[in-house]
This record gives C-alpha cells, sequence and structure tokens, in this order.
C-alpha cells in the first residue's frame, strides 16, 4: 500500500496513540470512542468563559444545564454537553481516522446582522486526534480588493489576484475564528470539542456564503467535503444621522472611531466601501451623514486633526427608529485667528496602503473627506507612479471643485517624481504644475534619469519645487543638531539636493515631518549655513510613510485670508518660499515669530542691520499636552529617536511636568531656550541676541514645530555661518555624485557631471568665505 508523507506522519501518529490495530487487509483504523467526560467539560468550561469574555453568552438554562453535566457520570454527561449545546451549532466538523475533513449543518439558525457580529459554535468530531491548528475559512470573508503593491511602478498586474468589483461585491462576510485565551488555535486532539466562529454581514438581505473546515494550511479537499454553503438571512441594522458641527456651530466633517467592548471597530475595516478606508480605524462623516450599526453598546471617539481636543461618548443603539446623534468638536487653538492656514503638501489617492484593485486609488471626493475631517485649509494630492495613468485624469492644473460639503477645504491635484527614473536622486514634490506630463515623455520610463531637468521644466511653468521626506537616505549614528557625520545618500530623500541647492531658485523646499528630524534638519542646517535660502514643509506622505490620517505633518503660512479658489491656493504655496510660516505635528504653534532689525525686506524674510547688535527675538506660542502622564504618553516619549512618532510633541516634555522648551536657534546652534507650560493656552515668549554678523534665525519645539527661518543680514553681506557646514555639504556632493551617476543615463551624463561639478565649485568657493573657527 502506498502512503503518501502527510498520510505517514499521520498513521504514524496514531499508532502512537494506540488507536490501530492489524486486521485481515493491512492497517485498519478503529472507531473512534466518545471522549471522558472530565477533559471534554474542562474544555467546553473554556468556551464558556470565552463566551462571556465576548459579550455572548450562552442563555442562563443551557449554562445550568451544562453545570449539571458536568457532574454527571462519564457517558450521560458527554451526551448531555452535546445536546445542550447542538441548537447554537452552525455546522458540525468530522475528521475521520485517516484525517479527512467533512462537515455537515448544524441546527444554529443562519441569522446574521447587517454591520454587526453574530457568534455561533462549531463542533468538531476529530476522530484521528490531530492536534493541528484548526480554522474556518470563506471565499466570501476575503478582502474586497488588492491592496497596491509596494512596488513603485505604474504597473500592474490583474491576472494573479486581482479583485474585479463583481468579486468585490460577492466579498459580504467578515470572519472571525476566536481563538484567544483561554481557547487556542490547535485541536487538543481530544475526540470532541467546540469552536466559536464570529461572522460579521457587510449588507442586509439573503446573502450565501461558503464555508470551509480547515486543518492548519492544507489545501481544499478535492472532493469539497470540508466546504458547506449556508444561504445566511442578514437582518438590516439602524441607521443613525449624525449632527457634526464644529466649534463655532457650523456643520463640518469629524474622524469617528466606533469602537464596541471588544475594541471592535465599525464598519468591519475589511469590509468597507468608499469613502471608508479599509486601512484606517476611523470614519469620516459631515453632518447630515449617517452611520449603520446594529443595537448594542458603542463607544464613539471623534476629532478633527490635531487642533481639536479628542473627546468621547458613549453610544447606545436599540431597536427601531434611532435619534440622531450630536458630535459637538472642541478646539483647543485655531490657527486662523491668527492668520495662519494649513496644508499637507503630500497626499496620495493611490498606491501604498490603497487598494490596487478593483479600483487604482480613490477619487477626489474621497480624499476632501480625509483633508475636511482633518482640519487642513490645503491638501495636495500627488500623483505617482503607481495608478500614475488612472489618477492623472484628476489633475486640472486648477483648484478640485468641492462637493458641498468640502467647506473651506482647498484640494489640489499635482505630482510626486516616485517611481520614475530619477526616484533613485531624491523624491521630487512638484506643486502649481500647469501640465503635468514631461514633454515627450510617452511613458513614465521616459521621464529623465535625474532631477535638475524636471526641476527646470517645472519652474518654467512657475511651479514650487522641492524634496519629499528629506531623511531619506541621510540617517546616521548621531541625533545631534547640527552634526557632521557624512550620510551615505542612498535613498530617495533629499539626496541630489545637496547639489541642486546651489543652482539660483532651483529648489524651493525640503518636506519633512514624516522622517527622523535629526536627518531631515541636519541637510537644511547646514545649507542654510551656506547662505542657501530653501524652506522647509511639513508632510505625511499619506498612505505610504503612514496611513494612519494626512496632516501627520502640517505647514501654517501666514496670509491675509482662507487659501481658496486657485488664487488663494496659489498665495499659499507662493507663501512656503515667501511668507512668515512654520511647520510641525500641529501639536504646537509658534505664531508671529518676529525679530527687531533696523529694516525689513520687501520680501518680509529678510532684516537688516548696520553693525553688530543686540536684537529682540519674539513669538506667541502654544503647546498642547495630555494632562496626566498615562502609559501611552510615556511610551511616546521615551521611544527611540530612531523609531515612531519621529514628530511628537510628548518627546519634548520636562521631566514629569506639563511644560517643553522653546528653542532660539541662531546659524543652527541652540543659544537661549525658555519653558512654557503646554496647557494650550497662548504665551508670549521674548528673547535678546546679540548678531554679530549675517545669520539666519529660527525657533522651535524640537520634535513638534519649528518656523522657517529670518534672514538677518549684517550690511547686505550673505550668510557664511560655518566652515564646518560649507565642508560638510563639500564632501557631500562627491558621496552623493558617487551613489547617484551608477543610475543616471548615459545620454544624461554630461549634463549631470556638469551640474555635480558647479555644485562642487560652488561649496569651493563658500568655504574660505566662511569663520575659519566656525
Amino acid at each position: 500500500m502506498e502512503i503518501s508523507r502527510r498520510g505517514f506522519h499521520r498513521l504514524a501518529a496514531l499508532w502512537s496513540g494506540g488507536v490501530l490495530f492489524q486486521g485481515q487487509s493491512g492497517l485498519l483504523l478503529s472507531e473512534t470512542s466518545g471522549p471522558p467526560l472530565q477533559p471534554l467539560a474542562a474544555q467546553v468550561k473554556r468556551l464558556l468563559v470565552a463566551l462571556q469574555s465576548i459579550g455572548s453568552p450562552l442563555p442562563a438554562p443551557d449554562v445550568n444545564s451544562l453545570e449539571d453535566a458536568f457532574r454527571s457520570n462519564d457517558a450521560e454527561g458527554v451526551a448531555a454537553i452535546q445536546r445542550v449545546l447542538e441548537p447554537h451549532l452552525l455546522f458540525e466538523t468530522r475528521i475521520n481516522p485517516e484525517g479527512r475533513v467533512s462537515v455537515s449543518r448544524g441546527r444554529a439558525n443562519a441569522e446574521l446582522i447587517e454591520h454587526g457580529w453574530r457568534r455561533f459554535l462549531v463542533k468538531v468530531n476529530n476522530e484521528a486526534g490531530i492536534t493541528s491548528p484548526f480554522k474556518v475559512r470563506s471565499e466570501q470573508a476575503e478582502p474586497m480588493g488588492r491592496p497596491s503593491s509596494l512596488a513603485i511602478t505604474g504597473v500592474h498586474d490583474f491576472t494573479n489576484g486581482a479583485v474585479d468589483r463583481v468579486l468585490a461585491e460577492d466579498r459580504w462576510l467578515a470572519l472571525d475564528n476566536w481563538t484567544k485565551p483561554p481557547l487556542q488555535a490547535a485541536l487538543s486532539g481530544l475526540e470532541i470539542e467546540y469552536r466559536i466562529l464570529l461572522l460579521y454581514s457587510r449588507d442586509h438581505g439573503r446573502r450565501e456564503a461558503s464555508l470551509e473546515a480547515r486543518l492548519g494550511d492544507e489545501e481544499q479537499d478535492l472532493g469539497f467535503r470540508s466546504t458547506i454553503p449556508i444561504l445566511f438571512e442578514c437582518l438590516p441594522s439602524q441607521t443613525v444621522t449624525l449632527k457634526i458641527c464644529d466649534e463655532n456651530g457650523a456643520p463640518t466633517t469629524a474622524a469617528l472611531l466606533i469602537t464596541d467592548n471588544l475594541n471592535r471597530v465599525y464598519p468591519a475595516q475589511n469590509k468597507r466601501l468608499p469613502p471608508d478606508l479599509w486601512f484606517e480605524r476611523h470614519i469620516y462623516r459631515s453632518n447630515g451623514e449617517s452611520i449603520t450599526l446594529p443595537a448594542g453598546e458603542y463607544t464613539l471617539e471623534y476629532s478633527r486633526g490635531p487642533e481639536y481636543l479628542r473627546k468621547a461618548l458613549p453610544l447606545s443603539i436599540s431597536t427601531g427608529s434611532a435619534p440622531p446623534v450630536e458630535v459637538k468638536l472642541e478646539r483647543w487653538i485655531t490657527p486662523r485667528q491668527f492668520g495662519y492656514y494649513s496644508g499637507d503638501t503630500h497626499i496620495h489617492a493611490a498606491g501604498c496602503s490603497h487598494y490596487e484593485s478593483p479600483s487604482e486609488g480613490v477619487t477626489p471626493e474621497v480624499m476632501y473627506r480625509q483633508v475636511k475631517g482633518e482640519a487642513l485649509d490645503v491638501g495636495d494630492v500627488l500623483t505617482w507612479g503607481p495608478g500614475y495613468n488612472y489618477q492623472k485624469q484628476f489633475f486640472t492644473g486648477h483648484v478640485q471643485p468641492g462637493p458641498s460639503t468640502a467647506g473651506s477645504a482647498t484640494l489640489r491635484y499635482d505630482v510626486e517624481v516616485s517611481g520614475f527614473p530619477s526616484s533613485h536622486c531624491g523624491h521630487l514634490v512638484l506643486l502649481g504644475l500647469k501640465e503635468q506630463d514631461f514633454p515627450g515623455a510617452a511613458s513614465l520610463d521616459q521621464w529623465p534619469g535625474w532631477n535638475v531637468p524636471i526641476l527646470n521644466w517645472a519652474k518654467r511653468q512657475g511651479a514650487i519645487a522641492g524634496y519629499a521626506h528629506s531623511g531619506h537616505g541621510l540617517n546616521v549614528a548621531s541625533t545631534d543638531l547640527p552634526n557632521y557625520l557624512i550620510p551615505p545618500f542612498d535613498s530617495s530623500g533629499a539626496n541630489e539636493f545637496i547639489a541642486d541647492v546651489t543652482q539660483e531658485r532651483l529648489v524651493d523646499f525640503i518636506s519633512g515631518c514624516d522622517t527622523r528630524p535629526f536627518a531631515e534638519l541636519n541637510i537644511w542646517y547646514h545649507t542654510l549655513n551656506c547662505g542657501f535660502r530653501t524652506a522647509f514643509v511639513g508632510e505625511t506622505d499619506f498612505p505610504c510613510l503612514t496611513d494612519e490620517r494626512v496632516g501627520g505633518g502640517r505647514t501654517y503660512i501666514q496670509l491675509d485670508g482662507p487659501p481658496a479658489d486657485d488664487r488663494g491656493y496659489e498665495q499659499w504655496v507662493s507663501g512656503i518660499v515667501a511668507a512668515n510660516s512654520y511647520f510641525g505635528d500641529g501639536r504646537s504653534h509658534l505664531f508671529r515669530f518676529a525679530v527687531d532689525a533696523d529694516s525689513t525686506s520687501a520680501n518680509g524674510r529678510e532684516r537688516h542691520i548696520h553693525s553688530p547688535r543686540k536684537l529682540g527675538v519674539s513669538a506667541s506660542v502654544c503647546a498642547r499636552l495630555e494632562p496626566e502622564i498615562s502609559a501611552e504618553t510615556e511610551r511616546i516619549r521615551k521611544t527611540s529617536p530612531y523609531d515612531r512618532p519621529f514628530w511628537h510633541l510628548e518627546r519634548a516634555r520636562v521631566g514629569k511636568s506639563r511644560r517643553v522648551p522653546v528653542e532660539l536657534i541662531v546659524n543652527g546652534i541652540p543659544v537661549q531656550s525658555k519653558e512654557i507650560e503646554a496647557d494650550g493656552t497662548m504665551q508670549e515668549v521674548h528673547f535678546e541676541v546679540e548678531i554679530r554678523r549675517s545669520s539666519w534665525v529660527t525657533l522651535r519645539i524640537l520634535p513638534s514645530s519649528h518656523t522657517n527661518p529670518l534672514f538677518v543680514l549684517l550690511n547686505g553681506a550673505p550668510i557664511r555661518a560655518s566652515r564646518k557646514s560649507a565642508q560638510w555639504c563639500r564632501t557631500c556632493v562627491d558621496v552623493c555624485w558617487e551613489q547617484k551617476s551608477k543610475r543616471i543615463r548615459p545620454a544624461e551624463m554630461a549634463d549631470a557631471a556638469a551640474a555635480f561639478g558647479h555644485a562642487r565649485g560652488t561649496y569651493d568657493r563658500i568655504i574660505p568665505e566662511c569663520e575659519e573657527n566656525s
């Protein structure tokens, strides 16, 4: 007799258990007898505890009957346990002596609830004594789409595992094999045991699902004996209307996180359809919209970005018509009152956590909710490699026309040069484009292989251009600011920037607040010390570097009014370079940053003095830490600076107090510091500092907020603040060229070499112009 390897191991296990005997035809299997009462009762007692823990206990009469059965003799007790549990069985599983699995329908009503969970039991008759993990799966419980691959290309494979819209519609079920303690995933080997199966319905009405019992990772039985189709009646849930108002009582959009006492999220994440995103725990709803929930008790947490308090209310849903739920948002700070308007310059509607199929990302309507729900004034949706050919349809060269719920949120589509041939040199963010396709490039592969040609093309359109997630490729074994260790320049951050910044008005900014602060800020500080004036902007790179929410990194621009329509957007983007601005995580704010001087230049960021002297520096500052230190706040505060969250006000907390330091930075060096109470109140800070040469001056609460610098020029002299910084930059040009030149096309090599040569010559001229001891 020929036996497969898996069959041999099963037979060996049965032999060791003493259940094999020799018959006339060779090896035969004995019939499995019922289990002893004691181990079965112990397993059922654990089952009862688990059912209690998930809030779905058996009825009291059944529990009483089971307790009586536990006290009976073996045969009677075992039979009684099975009789009591039989009405709760969705199906029974038989594992025959050869280890083959078959299923049969149980007596439980196949009734589910829309957007809710129902509990069932599954009985396992384990005649083989197998101890493999046991689980139930269903094709209808598979994900409703295929997440985008992290490969940053525009090529999609719709032949291998892709989900079309018909298949997505069929995947209406969510399934949870409850195996948390005191239960376990593996079978015990007992002849009879019981499992808990939780089922969730996305829909209401009649729906069929095929449920399959599996042992470990084995494949479907060829005869489909382990699968049973069940027709479910899915009852409708309650529709609850929401009244959502901002701090002024005006209708708005908010982020809502709905959980039950098991911390299960509603609606179930892997059964969501846009505008709700599967990778976010929360959802966004606007005033007058609704949620659908089954009867039960919930917690509703609501928020609207870091400028609002995160609050919660109990939510009790009963059968019948449900009254509206009022959500009254509460701000702790309103930057608009001080003339500052927030934006996230780097968000995506496709790629990374977004679904690759059945749709290549989401529509502008979905992104509006994200931006408005986090109280951002501006959101830049950047089309990049994944989904480029699909998402490019939403680019118009103008601000997107918003739905009625958009309110003051301004949304515009632009481009991140990522997943393009030049991406190895650093990803570019291009804002305010009039055309999104590079001239002569019929596909992404035909774009330039380095960044200067793209930057020149963007600037000819009047766009604002900079480098994304600038810390990538710049990490070193030091968290000092500044530090003089040479980074590898081997990734997609502000890498080629070290050369491009030397070309006049080619690079407007670098971006951060989504990678390590010491990597992002170090290259910025060094280039500022050489006299270059790139700005810094906050970004999120949603949903790539984080898929938690948009607005994790923010830029606040001082304007005369809201950045509505094309003109308002242009003013906001131009303000990155020209206006008073700051950036950070939104948990602290640095308003009205000012430096006294003899005169101010027309562009607003220069201050002029005629002789070395002391200058006053001032700002209106506020920050908000949680009043009580908790395990969560301590975890953030004590997390390694190399680990997330990189930017967070909690890291600035002074000891066990509620204070944070506001630092005055001159030429990259902290020269003074004052602590403020981070209780959300506005506080005025004043410094006095002696300026003896042309310098750049800024304020920071690290790692939470940071102003863009003001440039104080002594008799108009350029800033040459640090010879060490200039030497650092010069060395970095060579390191960057060594890395990037390997992947620049031969036809482009001469121009690229000339640009890097220009950078070397620029730093060589700057080095002797700096003070030797600086």
